[in-house]
């Protein structure tokens, strides 16, 4: 209970100190909110290119064009050497028959449908397929050179060159807004250290009156700890307000969509509130240690 007790009135001290000294706290919430509203959108991009990128992984697929003269238990034998190999998606291994192939190119076209609907299967210049999905895109050079080794296979595509440089392009982007979030987080946690810095510095005799009454260092620090986590607080509420209404805004906007069907982004719901819930924490925290910081190094309590 006594702890209780002195927990309750370290945050009922701190909020009245919060707007005892209004302006400054009023620097101090302005600070977080703005470093915040940043953070958000760095998030918000970094795990919408991260998305992006796991989509293109997912669609990438190997063709190997089998030979034309090829058997059924040619076909056959071929899977067996296929699913064998190292960063294969088993479940992702399709056979495409010629046949079919013709029929998805003539539905697709009436130039093709007029060359090609009187072809027979022994006729048609069109190559029987494995469709192939990889575990892993950045080992897809190597294991499209695998499956070039396998005998009745006669061609493999698989975007050589362009899945190459997207891969590049996405990781580049992706650890660069990472690197973003984390050195905006280390700003803002010094920004807010400075400006409570003047805020404490201008209480500086207030201190110096509990040190005299004998309060003990423990009890001096824990009031601007807390009104720390209070402006962390207050300074997450327009940043949480509009990461939830402008991203829905944007995503319906865009139909959840950028350009392209392509390029997907992440749905509203539950993705706006863990990030809401991430930006109430990183402003407490911040917040927290950025007053600690403060009444350690510059009051050297």
């Amino acid at each position: 209970m006594k702890a209780f007790r002195i927990l309750n009135r370290n945050i009922r001290d701190s909020l009245k100190s919060v707007f005892r000294n209004f302006s400054l706290s009023l620097a101090s919430i302005s600070c977080i909110t703005i470093t915040l509203i940043v953070v958000a959108v760095s998030i918000i991009l970094s795990l919408n290119v991260n998305n992006f990128t796991k989509i293109v992984e997912k669609d990438v697929t190997i063709v190997a064009f089998l030979d034309v003269d090829i058997t059924k238990e040619e076909i056959d034998d071929v899977y067996d050497q296929i699913i064998v190999l190292d960063n294969i998606d088993k479940r992702n291994v399709e056979f495409k028959d010629k046949m079919d192939i013709s029929k998805d190119m003539m539905s697709s076209s009436e130039t093709f449908r007029s060359i090609m609907s009187n072809w027979t299967r022994e006729e048609s210049p069109i190559q029987d397929t494995y469709q192939i999905k990889v575990t892993d895109i950045n080992l897809i050079h190597k294991t499209a050179e695998e499956l070039k080794k396998i005998d009745n296979i006669d061609v493999v595509k698989y975007g050589e060159g362009m899945v190459e440089q997207l891969v590049t392009v996405f990781d580049t982007i992706r650890k660069g807004t990472i690197a973003i979030v984390v050195a905006l987080i280390i700003v803002t946690a010094f920004l807010i250290a400075n400006t409570i810095k003047i805020t404490i510095m201008s209480r500086k005799r207030e201190i110096e009156i509990m040190r005299l009454v004998g309060a003990s260092n423990i009890n001096i620090k824990l009031p601007f700890i807390f009104e720390g986590l209070i402006l962390g607080m207050f300074g997450s509420i327009l940043p949480i307000i509009l990461t939830i209404y402008g991203y829905t805004t944007l995503y319906n906007h865009f139909d959840g969509k950028i350009f392209s069907d392509f390029i997907k982004l992440i749905g509203p719901t539950p993705f706006v509130y863990y990030i809401s819930i991430l930006l109430l924490s990183i402003g407490m925290i911040v917040g927290m240690f950025g007053s600690a910081r403060a009444v350690k190094k510059y009051l050297k309590i």
